[in-house]
């Protein structure tokens, strides 16, 4: 099912700002199966859209919340994404910035929402066996390698 945000999303006159975390948890990372497109049927990382007003760290937190149930600390911005994703013709159907920060569970239990399928915490060296968004692998094991003093800075 489509909502009238993923309508507004396709074809945009502007790109999308949205953030992403890399969630550790026991040394696992979170992984979620999107439920809509772009990248319906693939895993990536969590998250969305910021809202107007919003910080990017709040809307890390509100993502993780609204989309897997958990709680989380957020450390520093690691990542710049362009996504840019052309519909069959070559028009560009979807442009998003994203920020993807890293992140640690502080708690709750992994469910889903009307977004994602299915959320898994992930050894980081299974991460080839999952089909996922084109990059998201790099970006991944790059967050990872630059969080040990970040979890440190969190408290962990």
């Amino acid at each position: 099912m489509q909502g009238e945000a993923d309508v507004e999303r396709q074809y945009p006159e502007r790109p999308v700002l949205a953030v992403g975390a890399a969630v550790v948890k026991d040394g696992k990372v979170l992984l979620v199966l999107r439920g809509r497109e772009p990248g319906r049927g693939l895993w990536s990382l969590p998250g969305g859209a910021v809202l107007s007003g919003e910080t990017l760290k709040a809307a890390v937190v509100r993502e993780l919340r609204e989309e897997c149930g958990i709680d989380v600390a957020v450390a520093e911005t690691a990542e710049v994404v362009e996504r840019m994703i052309p519909d069959a013709t070559g028009r560009l159907q979807y442009h998003y910035v994203i920020l993807d920060y890293q992140a640690r569970w502080l708690q709750g239990e992994l469910t889903t929402s009307d977004e994602i399928e299915d959320a898994r915490w992930v050894e980081p060296d299974r991460l080839g066996q999952y089909r996922m968004t084109r990059g998201t692998v790099d970006v991944i094991r790059r967050l990872l390698a630059r969080l040990g003093s970040e979890v440190r800075d969190l408290g962990g």
